[in-house]
């Protein structure tokens, strides 16, 4: 469920029509609605009631300052994987102790950051990470806590470039090596193992591939603890998916999904972590899009819009589907035409859809990309030198700028010219 409805014939971001936002701000611009980031929030907290957890934001998916505010303010921890998420994280005032830091390639200097600032866990990808964060915990006089990620080698049934769990992925250490590295890990005296981490993929609509992983990792609970490791902590990932298309059948819902863990999990007497990004924002937000031209190919129509692919890259990426909705709610019985929905950036590749059926269309309507608020504007480029979107936040009659649309001159004052050719 979103907040963005049809309200006497206009699509509404809660009690906003996104037609004044259009008029004040421009288009294209991103919208997100507060209720729904905090509905989702309370959905897979309340999933996981009486059971020992913290809900943590995988901030890849939507990292605006306004949101990462909101959902710390309702309880939420972080999920991190660079060092500039972490000092979002820590400007948006969320405490140190709520923040895990994960990732296969974290830096010496993103290191020192997080252990200077505080941090919840770090989630440990490899033995040479292992390594660099003891030596850095050492010298900086800390004990830093662990978990390891493990690949359990399920095949999450997503698409291939966000799958993360098979023994093909970049991920953690394999699950069969588990025992060996913790080993190692517990003759380290900069780390203190906390707990084990697993994640297998995103966009998953199957509880099975989880249920699966997550078995796995209880049964490597139990061994490692008979070893001699102090597990209290998992960190199962997050991934579950969301229904991009409203004539599909939806994914599990949080509370299957809390269900399950609670099944699985009940009996260890261990705290829970998860890691939701994209069901927390990706409902909550839209792209709002100008037509340009309708343009008339040789055995196609055109709609061509000033939003593109440096805008919304899932489309051109991943071949995802957004459903696209005019502002103005069509009359029943309408009849819908196929369309290819493109953008004007100079690429084939910039195109959204195609022979997607749409109501007539002329220069100068609006419409929404619905389900854009995960990897929408945290994805976006300047190509072909075209200013990145501003981002809105509605909060029921509120509305508010959180990331302003930079002019043209501002984007270029980012390049500098070498002394020789000022001369």
């Amino acid at each position: 469920m979103d907040h963005f409805l049809y309200q006497n014939g206009a699509l509404h971001a809660e009690d906003v029509p996104l037609a004044d936002i259009a008029a004040s701000v421009g288009t294209p611009f991103y919208c997100y609605s507060t209720a729904t980031l905090s509905r989702h929030y309370h959905l897979f907290d309340e999933a996981l009631a009486g059971i020992d957890h913290l809900i943590c934001y995988a901030m890849k998916a939507n990292s605006n300052l306004a949101v990462v505010k909101l959902l710390g303010d309702l309880g939420a921890g972080m999920d991190v994987v660079s060092g500039g998420e972490y000092a979002r994280a820590r400007a948006a005032g969320i405490p140190g102790e709520r923040i895990v830091f994960s990732g296969i390639g974290k830096t010496e200097s993103e290191m020192r950051l997080a252990l200077s600032g505080g941090i919840r866990q770090v989630n440990v990808e490899s033995e040479p990470e292992m390594e660099l964060l003891d030596r850095v915990a050492r010298e900086m006089g800390v004990t830093v806590p662990i978990t390891v990620r493990v690949n359990p080698d399920v095949d999450a049934k997503t698409h291939e470039k966000i799958a993360t769990g098979k023994s093909e992925n970049k991920f953690g250490i394999p699950i069969s090596r588990a025992r060996e590295v913790y080993r190692m890990a517990a003759k380290m005296h900069g780390l203190q193992v906390v707990g084990i981490d697993v994640h297998i993929g995103s966009q998953l609509v199957d509880l099975a591939p989880f249920e699966a992983a997550y078995r796995k990792v209880a049964d490597l609970t139990g061994i490692l603890r008979a070893d001699g490791h102090d597990i209290k902590r998992l960190d199962l990932g997050g991934g579950l998916g969301i229904p991009y298309e409203r004539s599909n059948a939806a994914p599990p819902l949080p509370t299957d999904y809390g269900a399950m863990v609670q099944g699985v999990f009940s009996d260890l007497d261990v705290e829970i972590e998860i890691e939701p990004g994209r069901l927390i924002a990706g409902n909550a937000g839209v792209l709002v899009s100008s037509v340009i031209y309708v343009k008339e190919g040789e055995d196609r129509t055109f709609l061509i819009l000033d939003a593109a692919m440096n805008d919304l890259i899932r489309p051109a990426m991943y071949n995802a589907w957004h459903d696209i909705v005019p502002l103005v709610e069509p009359p029943a019985g309408v009849e819908m035409q196929p369309m290819d929905v493109v953008g004007p950036v100079c690429e084939t590749g910039d195109t959204f859809t195609r022979a997607r059926p749409m109501p007539p269309m002329l220069a100068g309507d609006v419409v929404a990309f619905r389900s854009a608020g995960a990897y929408g504007a945290v994805m976006a480029s300047e190509y072909n030198s075209r200013p990145l979107v501003p981002e809105v936040l509605v909060d029921g009659e509120n509305w508010a700028v959180i990331r302003p649309r930079p002019s043209v001159d501002e984007m270029l004052g980012h390049d500098r010219l070498p002394e020789w050719m000022n001369g």
